[in-house]
């Protein structure tokens, strides 16, 4: 099971390439696959404007909540047909970009009115754990050995596993106060899941080279392009919550 796993992230693991080679010289690059991102970044940014001055305008939840619901829900079918169809990201990424630019700019319009300065320090946040994880994998600062990579693995998916029972137990009435407050647990949590959604950073980087590497196919840059975003949004999310728990004891 670990061979098949190249990273925790569902839409970067090595089952990706299996049966993938690029033909007649159009390979995965790169700089193709850097590009690819810096689009999908646009789409998401071009959405998540939109509803952010939406709800400034209105200051009422019930102008965003159904777009922001569109999105997460549109958003992860979409994400679904991009993983089992790798030929169509060319086209599904972007749409998942813009869906998720939805959700993107709800919440933090939300919370900016909550706390004013958390959407800024939560995207310099993420785009500096992004170059800085970056930066280190390419010196050789952090190496992706088997154990690193099982370790983030099992950490992901612990995280799922919590995300999704809580869920599940919410229906019930049942909630976890402690790990949701403000508290010293609730603030440690953020962090550990913050600092393992950062982590998955360095297996996505780690992915996108083995890409490069083995000659994907051109669509490949794509499909890259969407993973690396997947994993980009989720630290976005997890580092906003973490800044609203610290604000929210000031």
């Amino acid at each position: 099971m670990a061979d098949l796993m190249r990273t925790s992230n569902p839409a970067l693991n090595e089952r990706a390439f299996q049966g993938e080679r690029a033909v007649l010289g159009e390979a995965m690059t790169l700089q193709g696959t850097v590009n690819k991102t810096g689009v999908l970044l646009i789409c998401a940014v071009a959405t998540a404007a939109w509803t952010w001055n939406l709800f400034l305008h209105s200051h009422s939840p019930q102008s965003v909540m159904p777009l922001a619901l569109l999105g997460g829900i549109g958003g992860l079918i979409v994400a679904m047909v991009t993983i089992f169809k790798k030929q169509w990201a060319g086209i599904t990424a972007p749409i998942y970009a813009l869906l998720e630019g939805l959700v993107l700019g709800s919440i933090s319009a939300m919370l900016e009115v909550r706390f004013p300065g958390i959407a800024i320090q939560a995207v310099s946040l993420t785009f500096g754990t992004l170059v800085i994880l970056l930066l280190a994998y390419r010196s050789g600062l952090i190496a992706v050995t088997e154990k690193f990579r099982l370790g983030v693995i099992a950490a992901t998916g612990g995280i799922a596993l919590f995300y999704i029972v809580e869920i599940v137990l919410g229906f019930f009435g049942i909630h976890f106060t402690a790990v949701n407050g403000s508290g010293v647990i609730g603030i440690g949590f953020s962090v550990f899941v913050v600092i393992i959604a950062a982590l998955n950073l360095v297996l996505d980087f780690d992915f996108i080279e083995t890409g490069v590497r083995v000659g994907a196919p051109k669509y490949m840059e794509w499909y890259g392009a969407f993973g690396l975003m997947v994993t980009l949004i989720w630290l976005y999310f997890e580092i906003l919550r973490l800044l609203s728990k610290i604000r929210s004891r000031e």
